[in-house]
C-alpha cells in the first residue's frame, strides 16, 4: 500500500508525484505555521513544476473540505460511542477541526497534485540531456 510507485507513497511521504524522490514541501512539519504552505518551485530530481498553472491549488480546497467532513464524521462517531451528549460532540468536532487543520492543509495539496500527475517509474528528464 505504501510502496514506491503508489499514490499513497507520494502522499504520506510528501514526495514528488512523478518521480517520488524529490521533496514536495520545504518544511515537512505541519506545526510550523509560517511555512505551512511553502512548497518547492520544482522537483530537484525530475524538474516537475509543482505550480502547474496559476492558482492551481485553489482546487485543493475541495479536497480539504472532504477531509474536514470525514474528520467531523469520525469525531462524531467516536463521541457517540463514548456516550457524549450532542453539544459535547459538536464541541469535540470544533476542537478537532482546529487541531487537524494544519495537517489537512498540507495533505489536501499533496493529494490534489497526485490527482493530476502520475508516477513514472524510469523518468528521464529530456531537458537535462546536452
Amino acid at each position: 500500500m505504501f510502496k514506491k510507485g503508489t499514490k499513497s507513497y507520494s502522499i504520506f511521504n510528501n514526495k514528488c508525484p512523478r518521480c517520488q524522490n524529490g521533496d514536495f514541501y520545504l518544511d515537512k512539519n505541519p506545526l510550523h505555521l509560517k511555512k505551512i504552505l511553502d512548497i518547492h518551485e520544482k522537483c530537484n530530481t525530475c524538474d516537475l513544476h509543482y505550480m502547474i498553472e496559476p492558482s492551481f491549488y485553489h482546487g485543493a480546497m475541495y479536497v480539504s473540505y472532504g477531509l474536514s467532513v470525514a474528520t467531523s464524521i469520525a469525531i462524531v462517531i467516536i463521541a457517540t460511542l463514548l456516550g457524549f451528549s450532542l453539544i459535547t460532540s459538536f464541541i469535540a468536532v470544533f476542537v478537532g477541526l482546529i487541531v487537524f487543520t494544519p495537517f489537512m492543509l498540507k495533505l489536501s495539496r499533496i493529494i490534489y497534485i497526485n490527482m493530476f500527475v502520475s508516477y513514472v517509474k524510469d523518468f528521464k528528464n529530456e531537458d537535462s540531456d546536452s
